[in-house]
C-alpha cells in the first residue's frame, strides 16, 4: 500500500486576486501566457479590437487575430429539417446536420451550449490536400506575405526569403481555432474533446489547445498503432501510428472511463494458498522514495534475513507489515524463502482498468479494419478514404466516461464512424446516447465509384451509412442476435433507430443590408418594399418553427405538440416552456387561449398582426402577455 499522509492544512487567509483570477481563467483560459492575464487578448474575446502586435508569447501565425473576429460574427443562416433523408423523424433524437461546420456550431451554441459530453473530430490533416471550409475570413498569399512583412502595402518584395510554405500552416490554423474555440462552450464540465491528428500539426494543434482550453486541462496524446505493417518505400521510417489529442472542458470534474478487464488479464491471478478470499496477484512490496522509518529487516519464515534493495525501502511500517502477515496478506513463496510481496486480490480490486496511453491495433483497430467496415455496408466497395475503425471510436467512448443518456458530437463527420458506433453501443447495452453528425456536402471526384454509385458528396456517404447500420441492427434484432441486456436495461425505452437531417441554409427571415449613405432612393425603396414582408417567400411552416426552436435556445429534438386555439395551429414546445403561433390574422382570442395555457414565452410572426387595428392587437398582445408573467416575442 501507499504511504498515506494527510493534507496539510493551508494557514493563509484567502489570496483574492488570486481567487478572481482562477475564477478568470476558468470562462477565459485561452487569454492566460505563462499564467498571467494577457489583457489585450481579453479585450478582443469580449468583442473590443485591439492590435496583436508581433512580440508575445505563445503560437502565432498571420491572421490569428482576425479568427477572434469570425468567432464574434454571428451567424444569420439556420438548419432546415429535411425529412425525405432522415429516418423516424418525429421520434429520433439523433442529428445529421449538412453545412459548413463552423456556422453549425454557431447556431448550435445557445441550444447546446454545456450539455455535449464528448467530442470527438477527425479533421484534416494538412498533408498539402486543399479541403473545402469556407470561413468568412480566408487568407490568400498577398495577405500573409503583407502580415509576414515579405510584401509592402504596395505589393513590392521586402525579403529574398519567401516563405510561402507557411500560409498552408497558417491556413489551416485559422481553419481550426474558430471551430475549436466555439466547440469548447458546447462541452459540459465533466466534457471532453479528442480530436485525430498526425505528426504535419500535431505541435501546433496542442499548442492551440493548451491556449483554447486551458494547459491544465490537458488529458493525454493517445498513440493509435493505424497500421501494423511497415511501408517499404518510405523515405525515412514507416509511419505506423496518430495522435488522438484529449482535453476535458474541466479536468476537476472530468473522470476517465474504466476498460473492462480481459480474460487474459484475470487469468493472471491464481489462488495457490487456497486463500478463502480467491484468486490473488503477487505485488512488489518496495518503493524508491525512501523513508528510514520503512526501511527495516524482515524475517522470512524459512528464517533468512531480507532488506530492500539499496535507495529504496518497504510500501509500509513495520506495524502495518506485521498487519498484513496476520491477515495472510504477504507472500513468501511457496517455501516461505522469498522476499515478501503483497497480494492483491481479484474481488477487492477496481471495476476495470485504468487506460494507457499506447492503443494498439490489436485491442482498437486499425484503418484496414475501418475500410472494410465501410465495405461490407456498401456491398464492398469502398467509397470513402480512410475511416476509423469502430473499435477505436468504442474504446474513445469507454475512456470519456460517455454515460446512457450523454449527447456525441463529431463536426467532421466524414463517413460517419463516430454514429455508427454510438449506435453499435446503443445496441449493446440499451443505452440511449444520442450522436450530432456534422459534414460539409464536400463533393466526391467526378469519376469516384462513389460518384457513380450515385452519392454526389461526403455527406451523402455519411447520410446513407447511418441507414445501413439502423437496417443492419433491426434485421439483428429480428434474428435474435442483439446481445443479451441487463435487468435494468431491459426497462429502458426501445433503441433510437433513426435520424434527422437538417441542412445548413439561408434564414427563413430576410437579413436587413444598412445601405450606404450614398444609395439611391429608388434602391433604397426597393429595399423597404422588399422588407414589407420579412419572410422570404415559399418557406415551408416546419422550417420557420425549427430555426424559432433553434435561435430560442431549445434543442433541434425539443418535444413539439402542435395543438389547435381559436382555429389557429399552435405549436407548443416541452410542455409548455415555448408556444409558437405562425399563423396569420391573429385575434385576441387567440392571443388569450394561448396566455390560458401559461406558457412561459410565446412567439408570434409579426404578420400575423394583419388590418387596420394591427398595431393596437399587437399592443393589446403586450400588454395581456406581461399581466401573466409571460415572455412575449414577436419575428
Amino acid at each position: 500500500m501507499p504511504k498515506e499522509t494527510p493534507d496539510k492544512l493551508d494557514l493563509r487567509s484567502m489570496d483574492i486576486t488570486d481567487e478572481k483570477k482562477q475564477q478568470l481563467k476558468q470562462l477565459f483560459p485561452e487569454v492566460f501566457r505563462e499564467d498571467k492575464v494577457d489583457f489585450d487578448h481579453l479585450k478582443r474575446v469580449l468583442g473590443e479590437w485591439v492590435d496583436p502586435g508581433k512580440e508575445r508569447f505563445g503560437l502565432q501565425w498571420p491572421g490569428k487575430a482576425e479568427c477572434m473576429k469570425t468567432i464574434q460574427q454571428p451567424s444569420v443562416a439556420t438548419l432546415r429539417p429535411d425529412r425525405e433523408e432522415s429516418v423516424n423523424f418525429d421520434e429520433t433524437e439523433h442529428l445529421f446536420i449538412e453545412g459548413d461546420n463552423l456556422e453549425v456550431l454557431k447556431l448550435l451554441q445557445k441550444s447546446y451550449f454545456g450539455k455535449v459530453k464528448m467530442i470527438y473530430i477527425d479533421p484534416p490533416y494538412n498533408t498539402g490536400n486543399e479541403f473545402i471550409y469556407p470561413d468568412n475570413f480566408t487568407e490568400s498569399l498577398d495577405t500573409y506575405l503583407k502580415y509576414t512583412g515579405q510584401k509592402d502595402a504596395e505589393g513590392n518584395w521586402q525579403s529574398s526569403n519567401k516563405e510561402t510554405e507557411g500560409r498552408f500552416h497558417s491556413k489551416w490554423l485559422n481553419m481550426m481555432y474558430p471551430r475549436l474555440f466555439l466547440a469548447k462552450n458546447l462541452l459540459k464540465e465533466n466534457g471532453v474533446i479528442f480530436i485525430s491528428i498526425d505528426d504535419h500539426e500535431m505541435a501546433n494543434l496542442k499548442k492551440v489547445c493548451d491556449e483554447i482550453f486551458g494547459e491544465e486541462n490537458f488529458i493525454s496524446s493517445i498513440i493509435w498503432q493505424r497500421a501494423f505493417s511497415p511501408k517499404n518505400d518510405a523515405k525515412f521510417l514507416s509511419d505506423s501510428h496518430d495522435y488522438i489529442l484529449m482535453y476535458s472542458k474541466d479536468s476537476s470534474n472530468f473522470e476517465a472511463g474504466r476498460l473492462e478487464r480481459t480474460e487474459d488479464q484475470d487469468s493472471r491471478y491464481k489462488n495457490i494458498d487456497n486463500d478463502p478470499r480467491g484468486a490473488w496477484a503477487s505485488g512488489d512490496l518496495t518503493v524508491k522514495t525512501y523513508s528510514e522509518k520503512y526501511d527495516y529487516p524482515i524475517e522470512t519464515p524459512s528464517g533468512r534475513i531480507v532488506n530492500p534493495s539499496h535507495g529504496s525501502c518497504w510500501r509500509v511500517s513495520k506495524e502495518k507489515f506485521e498487519e498484513l502477515v496476520e491477515d495472510n496478506r504477504i507472500w513468501f513463496g511457496e517455501d516461505g524463502n522469498n522476499v515478501p510481496r503483497i497480494k492483491r486480490f481479484l474481488s477487492e480490486i477496481q471495476d476495470g482498468i485504468v487506460p494507457t496511453t499506447l492503443w494498439l491495433h490489436e485491442d482498437v483497430g486499425h484503418n484496414q479494419e475501418g475500410r472494410q467496415e465501410v465495405k461490407k455496408l456498401f456491398d464492398d466497395r469502398g467509397y470513402f478514404d480512410g475511416p476509423k475503425p469502430i473499435r477505436l471510436l468504442g474504446r474513445i467512448i469507454k475512456v470519456a466516461n460517455v454515460q446512457k443518456e450523454d449527447i456525441i458530437l463529431d463536426f467532421f463527420a466524414g463517413s460517419c464512424s463516430a454514429a455508427h458506433s454510438v449506435l453499435n453501443q446503443n445496441h449493446e447495452d440499451g443505452g440511449n446516447r444520442k450522436f450530432i453528425m456534422v459534414q460539409i456536402p464536400e463533393p466526391t471526384e467526378e469519376k469516384s465509384e462513389a460518384r457513380k454509385a450515385g452519392f454526389g458528396s461526403i455527406a451523402d456517404i455519411g447520410k446513407e451509412r447511418i441507414r445501413r447500420v439502423i437496417k443492419q441492427i433491426k434485421e439483428d434484432q429480428k434474428s435474435g442476435k442483439q446481445l443479451e441486456l441487463k435487468e435494468e436495461s431491459k426497462k429502458e425505452k426501445e433503441l433510437d433507430l433513426g435520424f434527422k437531417v437538417l441542412k445548413l441554409t439561408p434564414s427563413n427571415f430576410k437579413v436587413w443590408e444598412a445601405p450606404g449613405v450614398d444609395i439611391e432612393p429608388e434602391k433604397l425603396k426597393e429595399q423597404l418594399d422588399a422588407f414589407s414582408d420579412h419572410l422570404n417567400p415559399e418557406n415551408e411552416k416546419e422550417s420557420i418553427l425549427f430555426e424559432l426552436i433553434l435561435k430560442s435556445g431549445f434543442p433541434l429534438t425539443a418535444n413539439i405538440e402542435k395543438i389547435e386555439l381559436e382555429g389557429k395551429n399552435v405549436f407548443n414546445v416541452e410542455d409548455g416552456k415555448l408556444m409558437i403561433c405562425l399563423a396569420e390574422g391573429l385575434t385576441f382570442e387567440v392571443l388569450d387561449a394561448i396566455s390560458e395555457k401559461e406558457p412561459q414565452r410565446v412567439i408570434c410572426l409579426d404578420n400575423g398582426f394583419t388590418g387596420d387595428d394591427a398595431d393596437a392587437l399587437k399592443t393589446n398582445a403586450v400588454q395581456l402577455f406581461k399581466s401573466k408573467e409571460i415572455e412575449f416575442r414577436t419575428v
